[in-house]
């Protein structure tokens, strides 16, 4: 079936007063628009549903979400497992993630199972949380992280507080793939759902759980920190105003304040348009505000505050940003000389990076005894790594990926922008004490491991032709198998597409050079791109960066 025989199967099906049928009618005609919305089904991955807000098989609806709940819930009822544990849903504050949350919960009750549902927007991290804590079947979050405003999402996670990664995904996907979008699903009307007590709210002590947990992840005592450190926070609009507020007042971080126009939610972005920290524009305003404020320390989280990025006084009067890779090592190296000097570092600690994360993360626990194990990118697969890595005895230290997501704890089974930014926050009261700057703290410990280079390129390519488009390419680069980049000379080429040792299959390739340095390129899972990952290490920062730059330049003239 192809793209205009799904579009008029919807005309038919869809009532007339249903809002979609009118938009849909809104295009007829528009045959690129039709082929976009109808060329495929979304589909999960590595972050589960996620897609733009509108009519059709391609976009995030009623419709789509709504088999994606019938489809776990039938998935959940077959598990034989104790429906009344439940599944704990929450959303953030996109279009439509309330009225998405609401219709799942609405679902799952009509099929039996519980449903724990947070009133009003929370961050992921809680998300994850919440569902160790209530030792419930599964996790629904409504949200589509750091996407740009006209996208929604619909992460899964399973009971151990990860997202859905491996058979479980699968099976799952099975039972999605066996329901016609316009079945009648059982469901019954929220309130409904909580007088029969099929539904639940929950909030308050649910969050005094999380916080506790967030500021019990302290490192340092009171007396090896300096307060007073001026920090500004942005929640980009996001979940993460309420609860970064909220530790940063706990804890005593006298100086601390957020950003006025992004503090309350705001689905369009209007001050900040693309809502990712990783973005240096995202920072604009708390710059602004740092300024004024002589900030020692900005921080920022997306939407769903699972992302965490920073940026440090540049010595001239603004700021510049730190990347994933820094924010990470930064965090290992606190943490670790913290627990060190507390006699509490594990014996056989374990630190977890995803195959495209630089090595200073991996050099810095190395030279503190922490085994470091590697997964596929996205944290389903990073937390995936836990129970095996448990198994083999070792005790979880820490868990990070390039793109400003880190799990400082092993409590929360995702990226926790929170706890993160907390941490951050004590790292520079810390040197502040010390009479020393986190761009201080990072020198030293260039000095002391080598001086890391690193650079991320994407290619977007959008709807089915850029898909197709960025599959030629991988499919160029395997063929063809460059032994050489300019100057750069390809010692060896790890091609993860039929799993590598302890890694599953993906659709990733490494190209690593005699001298050591290498890079990464893969499809993202969640945005039309292709993704690079250049990596260089050298005795100075000059060098280091100089050969990154050039790595850059001779690989992508080779291979895009």
């Amino acid at each position: 079936m192809n793209a205009e025989e799904r579009y008029e199967i919807w005309l038919d099906k869809l009532p007339e007063e249903d809002p979609m049928r009118k938009e849909l009618l809104s295009i007829r005609g528009n045959r690129k628009e039709i082929n976009d919305r109808f060329y495929q089904e979304i589909v999960f991955g590595t972050a589960g549903l996620r897609g733009i807000c509108g009519a059709g098989t391609n976009r995030m609806n009623p419709l789509t979400v709504g088999r994606a709940t019938q489809g776990i819930a039938n998935y959940l009822k077959k598990t034989g497992e104790d429906l009344e544990r439940g599944v704990a849903v929450a959303y953030d504050c996109r279009h439509h993630s309330r009225e998405y949350s609401e219709l799942a919960a609405e679902i799952l009750a009509g099929n039996g199972i519980r449903v724990w549902l947070f009133p009003s927007m929370r961050p992921t991290p809680e998300l994850s949380f919440a569902v160790r804590e209530l030792h419930a079947l599964s996790g629904i979050n409504m949200t589509a992280s750091h996407n740009p405003k006209e996208y929604n999402g619909y992460k899964v996670y399973q009971q151990d507080g990860a997202q859905i990664s491996g058979a479980v995904s699968e099976k799952i996907m099975k039972e999605i793939q066996a329901l016609d979008l316009f079945d009648s699903f059982s469901r019954i009307p929220l309130e409904e759902g909580k007088q029969l007590g099929l539904i639940r709210m929950i909030g308050g002590e649910m969050d005094r759980r999380y916080l506790d947990y967030v500021e019990g992840m302290a490192q340092r005592p009171e007396e090896e920190l300096d307060k007073s450190v001026a920090v500004v926070y942005t929640p980009l609009n996001g979940a993460g105003s309420i609860p970064m507020e909220t530790v940063a007042r706990e804890m005593g971080y006298r100086n601390f304040a957020i950003v006025p126009e992004q503090k309350d939610p705001d689905p369009d972005f209007t001050t900040v348009g693309y809502p990712n920290p990783e973005d240096p524009k995202g920072f604009a305003l708390a710059e602004k505000l740092g300024k004024k404020l002589h900030a020692e320390l900005l921080i920022a989280t997306d939407p769903d505050s699972n992302r965490m990025a920073v940026e440090l006084p540049n010595g001239k009067g603004g700021y510049y940003p730190l990347n994933g890779n820094q924010t990470g090592a930064m965090l290992i190296a606190y943490m670790a000389e913290s627990q060190k000097a507390a006699g509490m570092l594990p014996e056989k600690g374990a630190m977890i990076k995803s195959i495209v994360t630089g090595d200073m993360g991996k050099t810095i626990c190395e030279a503190y005894g922490i085994r470091v194990f590697e997964a596929l990118t996205g944290f389903k697969n990073i937390c995936g790594v836990i129970p095996r890595m448990e198994k083999a005895g070792f005790q979880y230290f820490f868990a990070y990926e390039e793109s400003i997501g880190c799990a400082p704890g092993e409590r929360v089974r995702d990226k926790d922008g929170i706890c993160a930014g907390l941490l951050m926050m004590e790292m520079a009261a810390f040197y502040k004490k010390k009479n020393m700057t986190l761009a201080d703290a990072l020198e030293a410990l260039y000095r002391k491991y080598g001086y890391f280079a690193e650079r991320q390129v994407s290619l977007i390519r959008e709807g089915q032709s850029g898909a197709e488009e960025i599959s030629g390419i991988m499919q160029k680069a395997r063929a063809e198998k460059p032994g050489l980049f300019g100057k750069f000379q390809v010692a060896e080429i790890i091609d993860y597409l039929h799993g590598w040792q302890d890694i599953p299959p993906s659709d990733v390739l490494k190209f690593r050079m005699t001298n050591g340095d290498w890079f990464a390129m893969r499809p993202s899972g969640t945005e039309p791109k292709l993704k690079f990952y250049f990596y260089t290490k050298a005795d100075c920062r000059q060098e280091a960066e100089k050969r990154v730059d050039s790595l850059q330049q001779e690989v992508l003239r080779v291979v895009s």
